[in-house]
């Protein structure tokens, strides 16, 4: 069975993110022949990510809200469900050839209608004493001849019966004519005259036992009092003890109070409901609630994991939700190693260069596999993002290289291309500070602090300037809800490379010592600063490590 591998950035992704989950997922369905590899994302997509992906017309990935193991990720038992006007004995007999102790009843379009078991079965066929079951459960002729391995010689195969009792014609016609009432089911066997006493009674069934032939007198007598003749080789003590197997299902399956599951349950939820129902078996069914078929405690003991790729980080904090619960199989990365564990050995390549895009270009040409022109487009776009056209301190020669690389593929302007992908990814004044502070936003621990560290770019100082007090007002409300101990938010200017850095915390004196100037309205202009990962948060850590 191939299953889906999920290629996912960090939270809040930004352009390189994006675009290498895409790319990398590409590359690795070249090589597999498989095309299981797909690109997601856990955040909003950014206006400048979405500039890019639409000017090179490709699909932005599929969110995703986590990787905890679901209903979906175990093995199921396929089991096709019954229609609920079959009978007892052909449910147990379907039950015994699949090794199952539960049916999944579908009148129509394989929508659940209820469940039935082996004990609902058994607790039936040993409670039963009222000889007016078949009657009441409307049981069809179809079921009593399959039951009985008989033959209906009078009447119709489609009918079914709705009144009367079920009785053996044991003894004289005499008693008979005080015992039988209309639409009653006699048991008799080849007498005669007692065939011809049930008919005149009013009997709506006759069923012949032993296999003995009916006269053609009595099949006419029948015919013309509309009452059917069952013929069974079984004796009269079999037919007596197997009749009431055909009544159907659907009366005594249960309808109500099921235990059911669905394909996207979490299975550390499911788990405390299978223990305090202990049922054998549990329905599953899918979004359009259709029957898939069912599963067991036992079928929570081989676990699919599903199986992720990280780009673009390796700390746990930024990772997918329930990550833990999956099975990581590589990390691509240019950032500094984080916190993430693994039970395993994984593929691990991080690289210190200004994005990771460059390194999945590297990939490709590393396997001598093409660059279609509008991967190598986003590729470029991402490196051009995350070096802020090749300004920033974390850009290396290799960015730079690759990049042009890349453009000659999708025939580019870098330079125009990147001034349009800022703008685009600016627009700042008419988003939410929500969407603003979110945008771009990284955390991490150190020692024992909490630190978050977001990051705006902009073409525009005045732009940046015009969202500052509302980015102050919203860290002030973040950091009251006592989650982080501290928060910074760059604000930078790419034409001038000049970041202003906003602070809200418990340990300014830290922020001052790392950078050499004091907080002045929870800020601090670095001349020359542009890049997070290299010039705000390495002095940071140095001077909490200090």
């Amino acid at each position: 069975m191939n299953e889906s591998i999920y290629i996912i950035g960090h939270k809040n992704p930004d352009t390189d993110s994006i675009c290498s989950s895409i790319a990398y997922a590409h590359f690795k369905n070249c090589i597999n022949d498989s095309n299981n590899f797909k690109p997601k994302r856990i955040g909003e997509i950014s206006g400048e990510s979405k500039y890019v992906l639409d000017y090179f017309q490709v699909d932005e990935p599929a969110f995703i809200e986590n990787v905890k193991t679901q209903v979906r990720d175990i093995v199921i038992k396929r089991i096709p469900p019954v229609k609920p006007d079959i009978s007892l004995k052909k449910a147990w007999e379907i039950m015994k050839s699949h090794n199952i102790t539960t049916l999944l009843v579908s009148e129509d379009d394989n929508i659940l209608n209820g469940i039935i078991t082996v004990g609902d079965i058994a607790e039936s066929y040993m409670d039963v004493y009222d000889n007016s079951i078949i009657s009441i459960a409307r049981t069809p002729y179809r079921n009593i001849v399959e039951v009985l391995d008989g033959q209906l010689i009078v009447g119709d195969i489609n009918d079914s019966v709705i009144n009367g009792q079920v009785l053996i014609g044991a003894m004289n016609p005499e008693v008979m004519e005080s015992y039988i009432k209309p639409k009653d089911i006699v048991i008799l066997g080849n007498r005669y005259e007692t065939q011809l006493c049930a008919i005149e009674m009013g009997a709506q069934c006759l069923i012949i036992t032993g296999g003995l032939p009916v006269a053609a007198s009595i099949k006419k007598f029948a015919e013309s009092n509309n009452c059917a003749i069952i013929t069974s080789s079984y004796d009269t003590y079999k037919v007596a003890r197997f009749i009431n197997q055909s009544i159907p299902i659907g009366h005594i399956m249960r309808t109500t109070n099921l235990t059911i599951f669905s394909m996207d349950d979490y299975i550390d939820e499911i788990k405390e409901v299978m223990v305090k129902k202990r049922y054998r078996n549990f329905p599953v069914i899918d979004s359009d609630s259709k029957i898939i078929g069912v599963i067991s405690r036992a079928s929570l003991i081989n676990l699919r994991k599903k199986r992720v790729i990280l780009v673009d980080h390796n700390e746990k904090s930024q990772a997918v939700e329930g990550l833990e619960e999956s099975e990581l199989l590589e990390i691509i990365d240019h950032h500094r190693i984080g916190d993430i564990e693994t039970t395993g050995p994984v593929y691990f390549r991080n690289q210190p260069l200004g994005c990771t895009a460059t390194i999945i270009t590297n990939i490709y040409r590393e396997n001598h596999i093409p660059i279609p022109d509008k991967i190598a487009g986003i590729l470029c776009a991402a490196i051009l993002s995350d070096t802020l056209i090749f300004k920033s301190p974390t850009c290396t020669d290799i960015d730079k290289k690759t990049a042009e690389y890349l453009s000659e593929i999708a025939g580019m302007n870098m330079l125009e291309f990147a001034k349009s992908m800022f703008r685009a990814g600016a627009n700042l004044i008419h988003k939410s500070v929500e969407e603003l502070f979110y945008q771009d936003f990284k955390q991490f621990k150190a020692g024992k602090l909490k630190i978050g560290v977001g990051q705006i770019n902009s073409m525009d100082i005045k732009e940046l300037q015009d969202i500052k007090d509302r980015i102050i007002v919203y860290m002030k409300k973040i950091y009251a809800e006592k989650d982080k101990d501290m928060i910074l938010f760059m604000l930078t200017d790419i034409v001038n490379e000049t970041t202003e850095l906003l602070f809200m915390g418990s340990k300014p004196e830290i922020i001052a010592s790392a950078f050499g100037s004091s907080i002045s309205n929870n800020s601090i202009i670095l001349p020359g600063v542009v890049s997070r990962k290299k010039q705000v948060i390495p002095p940071i850590l140095n001077c909490i490590n200090e």
